[in-house]
């Protein structure tokens, strides 16, 4: 184990690690069940491409067929069946790469559907298979709660903690409420508004409000792709969501590639609910304020918006905004760059997981492993200088590997307060393995974590990045 050293002398706070690194924390793999409109428009089955080659990442626990606003009354489990199927002739080519992903035959044995009727319609009604699944898979012996990744309508969820509070004493449905964990796409059905002001303990992560009237447009997933029809937003590089990237470097590569469809709106917009799951270093997923690939959201009660079916009655985790340098050299704040900030990484990532399916090991490139030569929480006074060493780096394909440290300020509870320049704070080879915080002393004395991103890249083709987190609790 590394022992580190502190050494405060005069404001200087030294870091003194021994060799050799320490043993990194792993992360237990999430238990994921989706629900998806699929068939409603093209970016469900572009999203569940793109989540199949991530499947070695979690645990799945149900692929539910449902509806929405946009798919009213029927639902098309076949159709996912047809795209595992599909995964099926490239799996065993993605575990050349990595180990983990299941058969085919595991993941056919969770499909299921919910109601084939437009949200609370579905109440009273026969519990749905899709609706029993998710009750049993809450209801494992297993300390990890459940993720349901909402992208179509949420009756399926609505059914089933209706069925519990009908069934269970106040005491078991609060266990069972506290075993869920939801990310949905805005609101595609009325479900997910009756879902939030009834079960007020319920995890819940959402941009909410309809299509109509303006609530896509306004949403933080939109950020994944959607800057020139329904964000219509700048800063982001759309090239890199682009029909011609996609073209080149997803479509053209073996047989997902073949079936992975031209998007007529946006391109996945489904896809920032398991963003947010990804193990790559950068987010926690009990901590939505942190912020990942799949966007930063705050706890608070939204106030009453047009496209909102109706007010919102508590808090819940929502649109947050992060201010960021955008690829036209100006700075943007807003929810949406909390998602399009990390696109190059997201989408070099995934293209590199199509080369997967076709290429042998050493013809593909995989991500970087960034090691901290230190604790990831540091604790330390305003003024303090702070080392932070990722020394000990390394790429499993021997790439040469680039740094950078900057701080989230979005992130912590420690104010920082930005210059013309937009920068946080100073961090001295902010683009070397070593690197020195200052951290920031200017305005008024204050206390709070301060949030440092490392993200190490590699020179592969794609390049790829993976992150470290270092929380710094400032102290008077």
């Amino acid at each position: 184990m590394l022992r580190c050293l502190f050494l405060a002398l005069a404001g200087l706070l030294v870091l003194v690690p021994a060799s050799p690194a320490p043993a990194q924390e792993v992360t237990p793999r999430p238990r994921v069940l989706v629900l998806t409109d699929i068939e409603n428009e093209p970016d469900d089955a572009q999203s569940l491409i793109r989540f199949l080659t991530y499947a070695n990442q979690w645990d799945i626990e149900g692929l539910i067929a449902t509806t929405s606003i946009h798919l009213p009354d029927h639902v098309a489990p076949d159709r996912i069946r047809q795209i595992i199927a599909t995964y099926g002739t490239v799996r065993d080519n993605l575990l050349r790469h990595e180990p983990g992903y299941p058969t085919a035959e595991q993941l056919l044995a969770v499909v299921s559907q919910g109601p084939p009727v437009y949200g609370m319609k579905a109440i009273g009604q026969a519990l749905s298979p899709g609706a029993r699944q998710l009750i049993a898979a809450a209801d494992k012996a297993d300390d990890r709660p459940l993720w349901v990744l909402v992208w179509g309508g949420a009756n399926t969820l609505a059914q089933a903690l209706a069925e519990v509070k009908q069934q269970r004493s106040p005491a078991e449905l609060d266990r069972f409420i506290a075993r869920l964990r939801v990310y949905a796409i805005s609101d595609q059905d009325d479900a997910g508004p009756w879902l939030r002001r009834s079960f007020p303990n319920l995890f819940y992560i959402a941009s909410p409000g309809m299509h109509k009237g303006g609530g896509y447009h306004m949403s933080t997933w939109v950020g994944i792709s959607g800057d020139r029809f329904l964000g219509r937003f700048a800063g982001g590089d759309f090239s890199l969501v682009s029909l011609e990237w996609l073209e080149k470097n997803i479509m053209a590569k073996g047989p997902l590639g073949a079936i992975f469809p031209k998007p007529i709106y946006i391109m996945e917009g489904d896809t920032p609910s398991f963003l947010y799951l990804i193990q790559n270093g950068l987010g926690d997923a009990e901590h939505p304020d942190w912020g990942s690939w799949g966007g930063r959201y705050e706890f608070y009660t939204p106030r009453l918006r047009k496209w909102f079916l109706a007010p919102e009655e508590r808090p819940f985790w929502t649109d947050a905004e992060d201010e960021v340098l955008g690829a036209d050299g100006q700075w943007h704040t807003s929810n949406k760059a909390s998602i399009w900030r990390w696109r190059e990484a997201y989408q070099n990532d995934f293209a590199a997981r199509m080369d997967w399916t076709l290429k042998p090991y050493d013809q593909a490139n995989h991500p970087p492993k960034p090691v901290l030569n230190h604790p990831a929480r540091l604790t330390a006074r305003i003024g303090d200088r702070v080392t932070l060493d990722a020394s000990a780096s390394s790429d499993p394909d021997g790439d040469s590997l680039s740094y950078q440290w900057f701080i989230y300020g979005e992130a912590g509870s420690f104010t920082t307060a930005t210059d013309r320049t937009g920068s946080l704070g100073s961090i001295e080879n902010a683009d070397k393995p070593q690197a020195v915080l200052v951290v920031p002393s200017k305005r008024v004395a204050r206390t709070g974590d301060l949030h440092v991103i490392l993200a190490v890249t590699d020179n592969g083709s794609p390049r790829l990045t993976r992150y470290k987190r270092v929380i710094i609790a400032v102290t008077p």
